[in-house]
């Protein structure tokens, strides 16, 4: 009898991207991020709505390979955008 690959596991966890690319920034760049991202939020999603904030991070995720902006600090800006989403909701 063979014994199925997933035998002995116990769940898994579960790994939100965003939160982990925050958490791993240093103090110092996580809070530049939050202020950008807020900033971002007031001039793009003026109302503050938790869905508004959630496109914008989206809308700046799907279009970071146009930006000159760079990748990897748009994709933490999302990430942020995102977190500010979350505590909006």
């Amino acid at each position: 009898m063979t014994q199925s690959p997933n035998a002995g596991l116990r769940g898994a966890d579960v790994v939100d991207f965003d939160e982990a690319l925050l958490d791993s920034c240093p103090v110092q760049e996580l809070r530049e991020l939050m202020t950008e991202a807020d900033l971002v939020a007031h001039a793009f999603a003026p109302r503050g709505q938790a869905r508004e904030i959630a496109q914008l991070a989206d809308r700046l995720q799907s279009g970071v390979r146009e930006l000159d902006y760079g990748r990897a600090r748009a994709r933490r800006l999302a990430a942020a955008l995102k977190r500010l989403a979350r505590l909006a909701a």
